[in-house]
């Protein structure tokens, strides 16, 4: 079997990984294009979109994190390896950072255009509050010993629980 750093399997992991961003990505426009010709959200779940929110900055923290931080890189080497592939490729930062954006809109049209009775319900904004708080707390017990890798796992299991 060929290593991961082989030629042959970059190229293939760059095209699906490509693929799978344009894949994804599209599936954000057509609600808010919806929105926009109603000028309207009601019918709308506004409690997955703020866990979906939550979700997607965790995962752009993660991938943004582990793809340009120098230091979280080493961090990651040190403990699998420096043969092992890091694993996050600009396709996911991509995706990440272009989620968070589809989420920023889609929360902006929630809070101008019509939603009825609708509201975030206690349970939605209590998880997001959790989440927040307790990546915050990670990020003090991480910073002592600057534990970033550790402190961005929490972030990327934050994403994969949401």
């Amino acid at each position: 079997m060929s290593p991961w750093n082989s030629f042959p399997l970059q190229v293939i992991y760059q095209v699906l990984g490509w693929l799978a961003f344009l894949s994804w990505s599209v599936g954000g426009y057509p609600q808010v294009i919806l929105n926009f010709r109603r000028k309207s959200v009601v019918g709308l779940s506004l409690d997955f979109e703020i866990l979906n929110f939550t979700k997607h900055w965790s995962y752009l923290i993660y991938n943004a994190s582990l793809f340009f931080s120098p230091t979280i890189q080493k961090q990651y080497f040190q403990k699998y390896g420096y043969g092992q592939m890091i694993p996050v490729a600009a396709n996911d930062v991509a995706f990440s950072t272009h989620s968070v954006i589809i989420n920023l809109i889609i929360l902006s049209q929630i809070a101008i255009y019509e939603r009825g009775s609708q509201k975030f319900s206690k349970y939605a904004i209590a998880i997001v509050a959790t989440a927040w708080f307790s990546a915050a707390v990670c990020f003090f017990i991480a910073l002592p010993s600057q534990s970033w890798l550790w402190l961005i796992s929490i972030f990327k299991q934050v994403s994969t629980l949401l």
